[in-house]
């Protein structure tokens, strides 16, 4: 087996099976990837110096696909309502034939680690097919400084081989794609996708496996500090604003994804951010959209013009257009990915029924509740089938990648809240004046002013009211904000139609909640909405 690069002998690949690759890339930097990728024909260089890389049908994450393995030790401690079982002789026979299948193959490796406090670290090794993959990854995790690599020692390994398509007869799977987790022993087998955030997303469901027994709370969220060192916490499901909002000029971006919260604080598991790009503009997300400009970007679905330039407005290929660039492309990054404790927790959403509220003040009950629920809302035209406003709950802001029962990771969540006295905050990023269709998006700038107003305490002072839907607590009025969106029953022109929309919206809320109603104290239980129309 031919060896290429930075890489120790005493760790080969051998020791997992893959001793028949033609030749294996250790570490390969940023420039020699790109030479591999091109060479190779797996992606292209934009006018601007980006890598643009195309991922064929799966252009996003199959999370039907995705299943872990049930043993003895995983047995009790997953939820599998949630998370698909594979047996350990299926496992086996997927493990063998991706070996062999990856017999001969040039391959690419990266040692990396999940994790920036180094007492809850993970270090992950990630063998990849693709070239473009591997530097993908090596953008998107935190990479240890190059002594330290010739005494690594992989808790977790990757292998992500698309050109492997599984037999779900044979592998006890669905389809030919497929994500497999054995959490006993730190190995994922990823095959029949070229989508590169399924590796990303293998590293969060682990970190989300391992964490929560040491008392460190994984979180989907992205984060930020303010020279006072007052950090905040932006929860939020894919389009809610989690990684525009906390790119902010004014605070240093500690990550725009995936965070613990540990004894110490909250530390990045990241080491980049992987942004999304559809109607990108250098007016409205400067921060981001230089990152596409520049060397070292991978663009991941982006369509290009004849001179090569990225459009960001063409949605063509998919709505789930991205860019994956190392944290230290951000101005304003941390240089460590670590903060203090949160003095402040944003819960993201977009009400595409154009009920909530643009903000609203939570109890540590009512987080917990909206923690729990995990709401946005998809919009018509942007998955095949959608023709109007369409709830999703997605527990805990991210339940495909929650391998615990969502009752765990609040239960611990409610108690670092209470424990270090965070103030929750719930931001409605949606739709104003009107569900999609009739109301308008709300002003981005009245986002940003309502935060700026949350972070720094003066929200805390001012008049609020109770919101006759959620309960939850509602400014009255906030400098610098239009008063009437504040009120989300004002700004639309048939109120009985108003009403109608917030007794469906909290209907299915309610509907939703259920499942959790056992797992939950009688605090929690309470913070449930119910419909109280509002006077005209």
């Amino acid at each position: 087996m031919e060896k290429f690069g930075v890489h120790n002998p005493a760790t080969e690949l051998a020791t997992v099976g893959l001793g028949g690759a033609a030749s294996v890339r250790y570490n390969f930097s940023a420039a020699a990837l790109y030479e591999e990728s091109i060479r190779r024909g797996e992606a292209e260089l934009t006018a601007q110096g980006a890598l643009r890389a195309l991922t064929g049908q799966h252009t996003g994450r199959s999370p039907r696909d995705k299943f872990v393995v049930r043993d003895a030790n995983t047995d009790g401690e997953i939820w599998w309502d949630n998370n698909k079982p594979l047996s350990p002789e299926h496992f086996a026979l997927l493990r063998a034939d991706m070996l062999a299948h990856a017999a001969g193959k040039d391959l690419f490796v990266q040692d990396l680690v999940g994790g920036a406090e180094e007492g809850h670290a993970l270090p992950t090794r990630v063998v990849t097919e693709f070239a473009w993959h591997s530097l993908f990854i090596r953008n998107l995790l935190i990479r240890p400084e190059t002594a330290a690599l010739a005494t690594f020692v992989p808790k977790l390994t990757i292998i992500d081989l698309p050109s492997f398509k599984a037999d779900p007869a044979r592998h006890g799977c669905r389809t030919e794609t497929v994500i497999a987790c054995d959490l006993t022993n730190g190995l994922v087998l990823i095959g029949g996708t070229s989508y590169a955030g399924e590796m990303k997303k293998s590293v969060f469901t682990v970190l989300n496996y391992l964490l929560p027994a040491k008392g460190v709370m994984p979180m989907h969220c992205s984060a930020n500090v303010g020279p006072d060192g007052d950090a905040a916490v932006f929860f939020g499901l894919s389009g809610t604003g989690k990684t525009t909002l906390s790119a902010d000029p004014a605070r240093t971006l500690i990550g725009d994804d995936e965070h613990g919260w540990s004894e110490n604080g909250i530390f990045n598991f990241e080491g980049g951010c992987y942004a999304k790009t559809i109607r990108l503009s250098a007016e409205a997300e400067p921060e981001i959209y230089a990152t596409t400009q520049r060397f070292g970007t991978v663009l991941e679905n982006v369509v290009l013009n004849e001179r090569r330039e990225p459009n960001f407005d063409d949605g063509s290929l998919t709505e789930n257009t991205r860019c994956a660039y190392p944290m230290h492309f951000i101005p304003n990054a941390s240089e460590t990915g670590r903060a203090g404790h949160p003095k402040t927790i944003i819960m993201l959403t977009a009400d595409a029924f154009g009920v909530m509220p643009p903000i609203a003040r939570l109890t540590p009950d009512q987080a917990m509740y909206h923690f729990l629920s995990g709401y946005t809302a998809k919009v018509a035209g942007t998955e095949k089938g959608v023709v109007e406003p369409e709830a999703t709950f997605s527990t805990c802001f991210g339940a495909p990648f929650m391998p615990r029962h969502p009752a765990e990771y609040g239960n611990l969540l409610k108690d670092l809240i209470s424990r270090h006295g965070v103030n929750c905050w719930l931001v409605n990023t949606g739709w104003t004046g009107g569900a999609y269709g009739t109301g308008k998006r709300m002003p981005i700038k009245a986002t940003r002013a309502l935060l700026a107003a949350a972070l720094s305490g003066e929200l805390g002072q001012v008049e609020f009211r109770a919101d006759p839907n959620f309960g939850f607590a509602v400014p009255v009025s906030v400098n610098g904000v239009d008063g009437g969106i504040l009120d989300p029953r004002s700004t639309w022109a048939d109120k009985t139609a108003y009403d109608a929309q917030a007794e469906k919206l909290v209907s299915m809320f309610i509907a939703n909640f259920a499942k959790f109603e056992d797992h939950v104290d009688g605090g929690v239980r309470d913070a449930a909405p119910g419909v109280k129309v509002a006077a005209e």
